[in-house]
């Protein structure tokens, strides 16, 4: 019997949670976990199910993070050749339709993880004080997955508790909808009490999990995505005021290594080991897909000796990108040149590309700030790179204050706003402004934020994001060393109306005849 999609994720859970036993193969059964309405009675195992939470957020994370990240005007989608991942390159030319599997798995996704919510929501029986911070870290989180489904898909279901058999097949919700269990979950859970907050700054291991603060930044956040800027600017105050939080002071492009796991800047982010002897029951490929492609490139001196290689690399970054770093900071910018080099600071560096060879979807710009170096990896392993134990980052200080700083700007409160973004500019070695604008905050948080999955959603919500992208993948280039060559052109590319949201997945509307369709797919 086929299921819709958003019970894959129950029934998965379910049949992990039950023994079935085989005619032909009779295994002797030790002990029993019991049903679900009474697994969630003890300490000990609300503790494996909020384990299981935050796993299921870390599962969804390489389609949230490359979905978001390709759809954005920051990026090309590179790769060994054209054609070495279609999914991709149609996300990042706008070719895509609604039978693309990178969407329909991060829709899943979203559900997978409101699912795991639900269990510890409506099953926990009990009053501890392990029981009720678990409810409410599954509040949070429960938020986050339908933040994401409102901005992302605007239409998809409401599902804020465990659905029954004859539930299953949900209808559209509307935004005001999701808006509203967002809105209520967050206020419930940063009122309840029971989630904690850092004890100062460079508190590492409170922050590993879900806090109060967290919880304030993504409210305020899913205020200001509503024009609710009065609201958003308290709600971001509160964390900027609680003094828990800190810029990272070191070198820039420290903070997205391993060894700024958990730093000041930390708002909230997915946990990574340094084990090798669980390597490969834990490595993800979020950052071999990101790193150089090292396959078209030499390697000498330093970057021999530092670098991880055996990387696909398919995230680079465009010259557009490269060009408002330099417009905004000049030549020199010390940000600039702790996140994008061209191919002059590549080979200073000891990187070449190889005689003959391409690097597809690239203008001769490289992110430097998402390399990942051998002292990154639990094991190095140059042949397939999998092992870094890099957190994955969901949120940090520096998108708290240029949230803040928006509110603020529309809330007319416009001191506190440059405050905000002055504290950004001085820690990248920029003068302060002394006034500031929305088209200054736009622009800081470009840069400060490339390829971190924010930039796609601002610019749908600010209105920009048709003139941004109106002919993104109309060509693809790719450099050779020398010269940028533009060898493929597609005659369906760029942002369109329909792009302000993306397909329900057809696979859905396939199993549930209750769901219609986001306009123009």
């Amino acid at each position: 019997m086929k299921k819709n999609i958003l019970y894959i994720a129950l029934l998965g859970m379910m049949s992990l949670m039950t023994v079935s036993c085989n005619s032909e193969l009779d295994i002797e059964k030790h002990g029993n976990m019991g049903s679900m309405d009474t697994y969630y009675t003890t300490d000990d195992n609300v503790m494996t199910g909020t384990a299981s939470l935050y796993l299921e957020v870390k599962s969804a994370y390489y389609n949230w993070f490359f979905v978001k990240n390709l759809l954005s005007d920051d990026l090309w989608c590179g790769g060994g050749q054209r054609g070495d991942n279609g999914e991709m390159e149609k996300l990042n030319e706008y070719s895509f339709d609604s039978n693309h599997g990178m969407i329909e798995s991060l829709y899943k996704g979203f559900y997978g993880i409101i699912y795991k919510a639900n269990l510890l929501i409506d099953k926990t029986e009990g009053e501890s004080a392990v029981m009720k911070r678990a409810v409410n870290e599954a509040k949070v989180f429960r938020a986050l997955g339908h933040f994401e489904l409102v901005t992302l898909f605007g239409t998809a279901p409401v599902v804020d508790h465990l659905l029954t058999p004859d539930e299953y097949q949900q209808s559209n919700s509307t935004p005001e909808e999701l808006w509203a269990i967002v809105e209520k979950d967050l206020t419930e859970a940063i009122n309840s009490g029971t989630l904690p907050s850092k004890n100062d700054a460079n508190d590492a291991e409170t922050g590993i999990r879900a806090t109060k603060e967290f919880a304030q930044a993504l409210l305020g956040k899913a205020y200001l995505f509503q024009g609710k800027n009065s609201e958003a600017a308290s709600m971001l105050d509160n964390v900027i005021n609680s003094n828990k939080y800190a810029l990272f002071p070191g070198e820039y492009d420290a903070l997205f290594h391993a060894a700024a796991n958990n730093n000041c800047e930390s708002v909230f982010e997915l946990q990574k080991r340094n084990d090798p002897e669980q390597l490969w029951n834990t490595f993800d490929m979020v950052y071999i897909m990101q790193g150089w492609r090292t396959s078209v490139l030499n390697y000498e001196g330093e970057a021999l000796a530092t670098l991880a290689l055996g990387n696909y690399g398919f995230i680079n970054p465009r010259k557009s990108l490269y060009d408002a770093f330099t417009k905004w900071e000049g030549e020199d910018g010390y940000r600039k040149n702790k996140t994008i080099w061209n191919i002059d600071q590549l080979r200073a560096y000891g990187v070449d590309i190889q005689p003959g060879a391409s690097v597809y979807g690239s203008e001769g710009y490289f992110f430097w700030k998402n390399q990942a170096f051998k002292e990154d990896c639990a094991a190095d392993m140059s042949y397939f790179q999998v092992g870094q134990f890099i957190n994955l980052r969901v949120m940090r200080y520096a998108e708290v204050l240029l949230l803040a700083a928006e509110a603020n700007l529309q809330a007319g409160n416009t001191s506190k706003a440059l405050d905000y973004i002055n504290q950004i500019r001085t820690r990248a070695k920029e003068a302060p402004l002394t006034s500031v604008s929305l088209d200054d905050i736009k622009m800081e948080k470009r840069l400060e934020l490339c390829n971190e999955g924010v930039r796609y959603q601002d610019l749908v919500r600010w209105g920009d994001a048709k003139t941004a992208m109106a002919e993104q993948g109309k060509q693809v280039p790719a450099f050779t060393g020398s010269d940028v060559q533009w060898n493929w052109q597609n005659t369906k590319y760029g942002f369109q109306d329909r792009n302000a949201l993306l397909p329900i997945p057809l696979k859905e509307l396939e199993l549930n005849p209750n769901m219609e369709q986001n306009a123009g797919w």
